[in-house]
C-alpha cells in the first residue's frame, strides 16, 4: 500500500522523505526520541511502501516533502528562524508575520486538533498574493500547490492521499461550478469527520459514492470575500497591497529560497516528531466574550503559542473579528425585525400584531428594500429565518412565553439592546394551541410587561 504518513499501533510516527538528487523516497520512523529510515513497513497485515520518486506530484513540486530530520535547538529558536525567513521574502504586517509563523507550526501538528483556522491573503492582482502562497506554503506540512490544477477534481484526490496543507489561489478557478467545489472543500475541511462525497463511475458503469477526506490546514488567496459568513469566520486574513513593498524584500525570489524552505521543512519534521504526541487544546484559552465559532478556529492556534503577549494579540484579533461579524449581522433583515420586536416591547405596547410590526418596519427600514414589505413577509422572517414559533391568541398570532429564552439569545447574538424584556403570556395564549401555516400571514402579538 503506497503511504505518505501514518501512525503505527505502537505510537511510532511515520513520514515519507523525498530526495530528488538521489532519486529516492524512503520512510522516516520516529519512536521514543529516536528515528530511523525504512524502505518498507509491515503494519496491520499490510506492507506499506513510500510513493515512487517518479510520481509526477513529487517531480513537479506540486507536493513538497522534507528530505531528512534536522536538529533545530529550542522551539523559540525554530520560531525565530521561521519568522526571519518570512520577513526576508514577504511583506506583511508584524502581527500577521507572527501569526503566519505560528500557523506553520500548527500545520505540522494539525492532526492533533479537531478544528482549524485557515490563513488567507486578500487583495487585487499584483498585491503579492502569489508570493504569500509560495513563501508560507513552502514550509508548511506537506504543502499541496493546487493553483496549477485545470479542474477541482484532482484536488479532492490529492488531499485524500497526502493529508497535507492545501495552497490555493481561488482566482485560478473561474467557472461557477468549480468555485462551488472549492467552497465545498473549504466548508468541510476545517473540522474532522466531514469528508466530501463524490460519485465515481466504475468500469461496469455503476456509480460508486466515495468519501474524500479534505480536513487540514489551508492557505488561500482571494480578491474578495466569500458570501458564506460561516466560511469567512474561519479565515485569519491579511489585506495585501495596502502600501509599497519594503525595499529589502526581493522582487524575484532567489534560488536560495527553495533551499532555505527545504532546510526549514527538515527541522519542522523533527519538530513534528517531538511535539505531535503532546499537542492538545488548552481549555483556559477560550474567551467566553466571543462567539463559539471564533473560539473554535482560534483556540488550536492559541494552544501552539507560548508567548503571552502574542497570545493576547491574537485574542484581540479574534475579538475584532467577532465585533465585525456582529456589525455585519446587524444589517440583516433578521436583526432589523428583532430590533423592531425589542423596541416595541420597550415602547409600552401591550399587543403587537403582525400588522404593527410590519408598520414599524416600513417606517424605519422600508426605504432600504425594493420589495414591498408586507405582514406576510414579516411573518415568514419571524418563523422561517428566526425560527420563532407563533400561535394564535384572541384571534391574533403571538410569540409565546416558551420563545423567551430564544429571543434573549437572538438579541444577544445580534447585539440588540442591553436590557432583556420579559414576555408575559395570557391565559388565552395558554389555552389556544393552534398554529399558523408558515407564510400565510395573519397578525402576530406579544405581551409587554
Amino acid at each position: 500500500m503506497p503511504t505518505v504518513s501514518t501512525v503505527l499501533e505502537d505510537g511510532s510516527l511515520v513520514e515519507m522523505l523525498y530526495r530528488p538528487e538521489e532519486h529516492r523516497t524512503v520512510f522516516c520512523v520516529f519512536k521514543d526520541g529516536t528515528w530511523r529510515e525504512e524502505n518498507t513497513i509491515v503494519a496491520g497485515g499490510q506492507r506499506l511502501v513510500p510513493y515512487s520518486p517518479n510520481n509526477n506530484l513529487l517531480k513537479n513540486n506540486v507536493v513538497l516533502l522534507p528530505s531528512t530530520p534536522r536538529e533545530f535547538g529550542s522551539e523559540d529558536e525554530l520560531l525565530a528562524e521561521i519568522q526571519s525567513y518570512l520577513h526576508r521574502y514577504l511583506d506583511v504586517s508584524p502581527l500577521f508575520e507572527k501569526i503566519a509563523a505560528y500557523y506553520v507550526l500548527l500545520s505540522w501538528v494539525y492532526d492533533a486538533f479537531n478544528e482549524l483556522p485557515y490563513l488567507r491573503a486578500r487583495g487585487d492582482y499584483g498585491s503579492g498574493k502569489t508570493r504569500f502562497l509560495l513563501v508560507i506554503g513552502s514550509i508548511c506540512y506537506k504543502p499541496i500547490f493546487a493553483s496549477g490544477a485545470s479542474t477541482v477534481s484532482p484536488i479532492f484526490r490529492i488531499l485524500d492521499v497526502f493529508r497535507g496543507t492545501l495552497i490555493l489561489d481561488e482566482g485560478d478557478f473561474h467557472a461557477s461550478d468549480e468555485k462551488a467545489e472549492i467552497v465545498k472543500i473549504l466548508n468541510n475541511g476545517n473540522a474532522k469527520g466531514f469528508p466530501v462525497l463524490r460519485s465515481e463511475v466504475l468500469r461496469s458503469g455503476e456509480f460508486d459514492p466515495r468519501a474524500y477526506h479534505v480536513y487540514g490546514p489551508k492557505i488561500v488567496a482571494s480578491r474578495g470575500f466569500f458570501e458564506d459568513r460561516a466560511l469567512e469566520s474561519r479565515f485569519l486574513s491579511e489585506s495585501m497591497g495596502q502600501h509599497r513593498m519594503r525595499k529589502d524584500v526581493p522582487i524575484n525570489l532567489p534560488d536560495d529560497q527553495k533551499a532555505e524552505a527545504l532546510e526549514l521543512r527538515n527541522k519542522l519534521l523533527l519538530f513534528r516528531f517531538r511535539a505531535r504526541p503532546h499537542q492538545r487544546i488548552v481549555p483556559n484559552l477560550i474567551d467566553e466574550s466571543i462567539e463559539p465559532r471564533f473560539n473554535q478556529v482560534f483556540t488550536p492556534l492559541l494552544s501552539i503559542i507560548q508567548n503571552a503577549q502574542t497570545r493576547e494579540e491574537l485574542l484581540e484579533m479574534a475579538r475584532r473579528y467577532d465585533r465585525e461579524s456582529l456589525t455585519d449581522r446587524s444589517q440583516d433583515v433578521e436583526a432589523q425585525v428583532l430590533t423592531i420586536i425589542h423596541d416595541m416591547l420597550h415602547s409600552g405596547e401591550q399587543r403587537l400584531p403582525l400588522q404593527a410590526i410590519a408598520s414599524w418596519f416600513v417606517d424605519r427600514y422600508g426605504d432600504d428594500y425594493e420589495r414591498k414589505v408586507t405582514p406576510r413577509w414579516i411573518g415568514w422572517v419571524i418563523r422561517r429565518r428566526l425560527d420563532l414559533t407563533t400561535h394564535k391568541s384572541d384571534g391574533v398570532f403571538v410569540i409565546p412565553l416558551s420563545e423567551e429564552p430564544k429571543l434573549k439569545r437572538l438579541w444577544e447574538r445580534y447585539g440588540i439592546g442591553t436590557e432583556e424584556p420579559q414576555l408575559i403570556e395570557t391565559s388565552a395564549e395558554t389555552n389556544n394551541n393552534s398554529h399558523p401555516v408558515p407564510g400565510t400571514g395573519g397578525t402576530s402579538g406579544i405581551q409587554n410587561p
